[in-house]
């Protein structure tokens, strides 16, 4: 199927709209995967070069889609500025490191028109991705509202004020939050909200080592304030006060290992055994291999729960 680009405006009622920085390297399979839709009618796609200094906006309209500018303000910017760009009724958001499957246009455009104000769907690896590696798995309905799988009407997004970038992400992150809190403020304007299994993002797979696995876990600082301003997202949190059921285990066995040292028993390490037996690869333990993965697990776990007590004192919203 042609891109509806190379048709005329008003016969697109649906847009998809793709953000992209420095996406030369993924974006030609995701606009391949979006020709491929199965989706009868024309539609519009959208991507919006974000200061891109390698060939993303040569790539996109080599693809026939049409390249919207923006300055490297980040993705809430970008998708904001996509949306002006058309003036379709319904939108639809990926990201440029995605591949969208045949049928996700044509189930998540149904999801809408089934009722819906806003619909999302799983993303999930596009390849079994390695101990360190970085993709994002979202096999169910997702407190988080991810933009790379999210159909919206847009009268709801108008309504919500579209994407904005959170007041306490620092320039040097670039970008976390937007998606959260867009999802929530749309819940809270009354949209009915549907989840659409059948509509799947695959999300490339990052070879990653382990120190950025261990220095990723940094950007968990940032949790307590986004908590803060979504305080629904208490309400999907493990006693309202562990970011995921994950965090709880290890903060168990923290708790565990220090109380064995303080009261000089070993009894109270039982309570790390949740933690070794979900979080760590234990068979067989002697391995080298393994002795570097849980060591890095480890580190990674223990950079997160300084990250999120440094965030909880900061912004005073205790998350752990």
């Amino acid at each position: 199927m042609e891109y509806s680009a190379w048709m005329p405006d008003e016969d697109a009622q649906t847009a998809v709209i793709v953000p992209a920085r420095n996406a030369a390297a993924t974006l030609a399979k995701t606009l391949t995967a979006l020709s491929d839709q199965d989706f009868s009618e024309p539609f519009e796609v959208v991507v919006v070069d974000d200061g891109s200094d390698d060939a993303t906006a040569t790539i996109a309209r080599d693809h026939g889609a049409r390249v919207v500018a923006t300055k490297g303000s980040g993705p809430a910017e970008a998708r904001n500025a996509g949306v002006s760009d058309t003036e379709a009724a319904v939108l639809a958001f990926t990201d440029a490191d995605c591949l969208p499957r045949a049928s996700w246009l044509r189930v998540g455009v149904e999801a809408l028109r089934g009722g819906a104000d806003l619909a999302r769907g799983p993303i999930l690896p596009a390849r079994p991705p390695g101990g360190f590696d970085k993709t994002i798995h979202v096999a169910e309905p997702s407190p988080l509202f991810e933009s790379a799988n999210l159909f919206v009407r847009r009268e709801i997004f108008e309504g919500a004020g579209g994407f904005e970038r959170p007041d306490f992400v620092p320039d040097s992150v670039p970008h976390f939050g937007e998606d959260v809190l867009f999802g929530w403020r749309v819940v809270r304007n009354g949209a009915t909200v549907a989840f659409a299994e059948e509509a799947v993002v695959l999300h490339e797979v990052f070879n990653r080592g382990s120190r950025g696995y261990v220095t990723e876990r940094l950007r968990l600082r940032l949790f307590p304030p986004l908590v803060k301003e979504a305080g629904e997202l208490r309400e999907t949190m493990p006693l309202g006060l562990f970011l995921s059921p994950g965090t709880a285990r290890f903060d168990l066995a923290v708790a565990g290992i220090l109380a064995a040292a303080r009261l000089r028993s070993p009894l109270p390490l039982l309570a790390a055994l949740p933690y070794a037996r979900r979080d760590l690869a234990m068979p067989p333990p002697w391995k080298l291999g393994l002795a570097g993965y849980n060591a890095a697990r480890v580190a990674a776990d223990l950079t997160g729960l300084v990250a999120l007590v440094w965030g909880s004192i900061r912004h005073r919203s205790p998350v752990l």
